[in-house]
C-alpha cells in the first residue's frame, strides 16, 4: 500500500440491512488520512482524462439500460471529473486490453478494479488506492461466529478455491483446519449450502452479492471481519496512468481525496454494496 495512505473503516450513519432484519451502519472502506491532505497540483494543464473501464464487472463496470458505461468504476470516474472540472470520456474496453490501451496512448487513465501488483508497477503507475479486496469467512447463519481465529477453527472442515491465494493464506496460517479445496465458485458456496463445510473462506466483495443474493437462499452469513493482508490479497486497487505521467497521477490522487472528504465515496459505496465486505 503506498505510504500516505491510511486504511480504516468508516461507519456511517445511513443503515444497510438486510430485509426484515434490525437496520445496523454500513462499514465504508476508506484510504485516505485527514491529516495528509495531497497538495493541489497545476490543474491548468488537464484539458482532457481518456478513462477506460472494462466491459462486464458489476457492480463496477457493466453497460447501463440506456447503453452508456455505468458501475461504481464508472461514477466514481465522472465524480472525479467533476471535482478536476476538466472534460472526460469514459470507453469500455475488454479487460486483458486495457494495459496495452494504455501504454500505446490509447487512453489517459485505467479505472476498472485493476489490482496493483509488483508486474503492473514495471509498466504502469497508480494513484493510491481507493478499495481492497479483503478476504473473509462465510458460515451458515445458525453457526456465524463474531470472530475467527486459527485456533477456533481447530478440526473444522473449511472450503476455499484450489490454487487461490485464499487457500495460500488459510495452509499458512490456519494450519489446524480441515482444508477442503473446491474448483470453483459454486462448488465452493454449495458444499456450505449443502453443509458438507463448516467454513468458506474467499474474496469478500464476491461473497457479500453472494450472502445477499437470491442464489445463497439466505443461508449463510459473514463470519469474523476482513483480512487484508497484502501479501496475499494485493497493495489494493487503483487507478492506473502512464508511467511517468505524473501530473495525472497527482491530479486523480487529489480529487480521490476530496471526494472522500465531501462524503460522495460513501454515498457511492452505500448506493451499489448493500453487504459491505468488510
Amino acid at each position: 500500500m503506498p505510504s500516505g495512505a491510511a486504511a480504516q473503516a468508516q461507519p456511517v450513519a445511513r443503515p444497510a440491512a438486510r430485509p426484515g432484519t434490525d437496520a445496523a451502519p454500513q462499514t465504508v472502506p476508506g484510504f485516505w488520512d485527514p491529516r495528509r491532505r495531497p497538495e493541489r497540483p497545476d490543474l491548468s494543464r488537464l484539458t482532457v482524462i481518456r478513462f477506460l473501464t472494462e466491459t462486464d464487472y458489476p457492480p463496477f463496470n457493466f453497460t447501463g439500460a440506456d447503453g452508456n458505461p455505468a458501475g461504481f468504476n464508472v461514477d466514481l470516474a465522472r465524480s472525479l471529473c467533476e471535482e478536476i472540472k476538466v472534460t472526460c470520456t469514459i470507453q469500455m474496453r475488454r479487460f486483458e486490453t486495457l494495459v496495452d490501451a494504455i501504454t500505446s496512448n490509447k487512453g489517459d487513465a485505467i479505472i476498472a478494479s485493476l489490482a496493483v501488483t509488483p508486474q503492473l508497477r514495471t509498466r504502469l503507475d497508480f494513484t493510491d488506492p481507493y478499495y481492497r479486496a479483503p478476504a473473509r469467512f462465510v458460515s451458515r447463519r445458525e453457526s456465524v461466529m463474531p470472530e475467527v481465529r486459527p485456533e477456533y477453527l481447530e478440526g473444522r472442515k473449511v472450503g476455499v478455491i484450489a490454487g487461490s491465494a485464499h487457500e495460500a493464506y488459510l495452509k499458512a496460517m490456519f494450519t489446524d483446519a480441515e482444508l477442503h479445496s473446491y474448483p470453483n465458485d459454486d462448488a465452493l458456496r454449495t458444499a456450505l449450502r449443502r453443509g458438507e463445510v463448516d467454513f468458506i473462506f474467499g474474496d469478500a466483495i464476491a461473497l457479500a452479492f453472494w450472502v445477499n443474493g437470491t442464489d445463497s437462499g439466505d443461508c449463510c452469513a459473514f463470519s469474523g471481519g476482513p483480512f487484508v493482508e497484502s501479501r496475499y490479497f494485493g497493495e489494493g486497487v487503483g487507478i492506473a496512468v502512464r508511467k511517468g505521467n505524473d501530473l495525472m497521477r497527482q491530479a486523480l490522487n487529489w480529487a480521490l481525496f476530496r471526494v472522500w472528504e465531501k462524503g460522495r465515496y460513501t454515498d457511492l459505496w452505500l448506493h451499489y454494496f448493500s453487504v459491505s465486505p468488510f
